[in-house]
């Protein structure tokens, strides 16, 4: 693994502080990425023990995204009538946005952290609340063989991929499917996407690295679709190689051929995409330095852990930003690992808040921009760095 980009030291991105422990000293890592020529992967060099971060206080709830919730609600419409599955497994159930939209006594839920998965248990769905490895999937496939499989923003967090595949192919019937959808390492480099990479995220994927992956658990992709979610993302279907009930599409070719051409298999493409960020850098602190000068009053929007990762590598701090609006409960009156910026419980947009607004939650933009079309229309600006910085 060929180390590309180093963002620093930075804390663990969703360990929020509060006013107690403002002053403590944080637990930070090397947050640097590399490139394996031999596979095309995209990781993280430095990890973070699973168990600091996905725990009984996770803060991320799929359900209080209107867009997540409607981008499940449409999904689910079409494994439904697509696939037709008498049994669902989902790796990564948070707190149940998905599997809600199933039959309870179809599904079954995997998700590690119990403050999600006892919400999802309190609706009646069969909920594991354990890390996803082969011996879970020996447990739940000595009941049932799964017809689908399907994991979404998952598959990315677990350090351990050979254990990953070993366990699906433990559980998944002989012609089911398994679905993953995960951030694209394309739009990734297109956009100078650098803060989808934080602790959490221990890699980014391409088709092309992902079934070199598959291939040595024979596991094929035979379909992919592009999604908006987290900034775009892919959703690939996989099947096992016997399974002769799925036709592979153009689709994959047609990718594969897009990402070579982008140059996601050649080292040469990430030190560029090095050069980019550090210049993304550098103009987002000119903006900020120019708005404080001119005594304009900045707040935030969307205190995410890809925020995080910006705030930190760019130092930007409560000197810079006064505050941040979010609308994750768990969140409210807490404070930004690392930049230590007060985060305080979402309400609409006003010119009393602030003259201008960074986006920390840039992959809603649309979503934010329709709900503070009155800000935008009395003059309020937002501030963005992707897919490069600017004011909207």
């Amino acid at each position: 693994m060929k180390k590309f980009l180093n963002l620093g030291s930075q804390p663990l991105a969703n360990s929020y502080l509060t006013a107690n422990n403002l002053n403590k000293r944080e637990k930070k890592f090397k947050l640097e990425v590399g490139f394996d020529k031999k596979n095309y992967l995209v990781s993280i060099l430095n990890t973070v023990p699973k168990e600091k971060m996905f725990n009984k206080d996770y803060p991320y709830k799929s359900s209080e995204s209107h867009t997540m919730r409607n981008s499940f609600k449409i999904f689910s419409k079409k494994i439904k009538r697509k696939f037709k599955p008498e049994t669902i497994l989902e790796i990564g159930s948070n707190d149940g946005a998905f599997i809600k939209n199933f039959n309870k006594k179809n599904v079954i839920g995997v998700e590690p952290c119990k403050n999600l998965a006892n919400m999802t248990k309190k609706l009646g769905f069969k909920i594991f609340s354990e890390y996803w490895n082969v011996s879970l999937a020996r447990k739940i496939a000595s009941k049932n063989k799964i017809d689908l499989i399907y994991s979404a923003n998952t598959l990315s967090h677990i350090k351990d991929i050979s254990e990953i595949f070993k366990a699906i192919k433990i559980c998944l019937n002989d012609k089911g499917v398994l679905i993953l959808e995960d951030p694209s390492l394309l739009e990734c480099i297109k956009k100078v996407a650098y803060d989808q990479f934080y602790c959490e995220h221990i890699y980014v994927f391409s088709t092309i690295a992902l079934q070199k992956i598959l291939n040595q658990f024979d596991l094929i992709i035979f379909d992919i679709e592009s999604t908006k979610t987290h900034g775009g993302s892919n959703r690939y279907f996989i099947k096992k190689k016997n399974n002769e009930f799925y036709k592979i599409s153009n689709q994959v070719k047609k990718n594969i051929i897009l990402e070579k051409k982008g140059g996601l298999d050649k080292f040469s493409t990430y030190k560029k995409f090095a050069k980019k960020v550090e210049k993304s850098k550098n103009q987002l602190k000119q903006i900020f330095n120019q708005l404080k000068r001119k005594n304009k009053k900045i707040i935030g929007y969307g205190a995410t852990a890809k925020s995080c990762t910006v705030l930190n590598y760019c130092k930007i701090n409560s000197n810079d930003i006064k505050f941040f609006y979010d609308t994750t409960s768990y969140k409210i009156n807490k404070y930004l690992p690392g930049s230590k910026i007060m985060i305080k419980k979402y309400k609409k947009l006003s010119l009393n808040d602030a003259d201008y607004v960074f986006l920390g939650a840039w992959n809603f933009k649309d979503e934010i921009f329709k709900k503070e079309k009155n800000f935008l229309k009395r003059g309020g600006k937002f501030i963005t760095h992707i897919p490069q910085p600017k004011i909207i």
